[in-house]
């Protein structure tokens, strides 16, 4: 995604998580739909259980979002770590899903909201700090499938970013206009 210059939080904030959530795809296209489920070992989560924990959060914070309190009493956390969907196709429904909550609660948003507050767990914050929060934990757990995907898929694995040792070219494609900054 190239980069837009913005003043905006909100604008930033939504390019940021659609940044996070095309990488996420990006990695899982490139795993098969076994490894999807597959663990290291018996305390790691698979990419799978990753997405259903993520969409877990992303609907008990982003429901409701400026009127409730963002764990919603209806959310059963413990359960978001076993028996995720069982297709990739059911999978990607549910983290399009997911990611359909945090659009549709942010975008609405103006810069003039961010002062408002909003509860999670009981604990005020600004509608700026719960952006915030999100905005660290949807790309911790991003990279948590990046990683997955990139140890299953192996010498398979497409970069996502810029290949290593290639910085050198890369640069001198963006400074001749070839290529995105991001």
């Amino acid at each position: 995604m190239a980069l837009k210059f913005t003043s905006s939080y909100i604008e930033d904030a939504l390019a940021v998580f659609h940044q996070y959530k095309a990488l996420g795809e990006r990695a899982m296209q490139q795993v098969s739909d076994e490894q999807l489920f597959a663990s290291l070992d018996d305390e790691t989560n698979s990419i799978a259980i990753i997405v259903k924990h993520m969409v877990g959060n992303m609907r008990s914070r982003w429901t409701d979002f400026l009127t409730a309190d963002g764990e919603k009493p209806s959310r059963n956390r413990d359960s978001e770590f076993v028996d995720p969907p069982a297709t990739r196709e059911a999978l990607m429904r549910e983290w399009d899903d997911g990611w359909a909550a945090v659009f549709g609660a942010i975008e609405p948003l103006t810069d003039a909201d961010m002062g408002r507050t909003v509860t999670i767990r009981g604990e005020a914050h600004s509608v700026m700090q719960a952006i915030n929060r999100q905005l660290a934990h949807y790309p911790q757990h991003v990279g948590q499938i990046v990683l997955l995907a990139k140890h299953y898929a192996g010498e398979r694995w497409q970069t996502l970013s810029v290949a290593r040792n290639k910085s050198a070219e890369f640069n001198r494609k963006v400074a001749a206009g070839e290529a995105s900054q991001r």
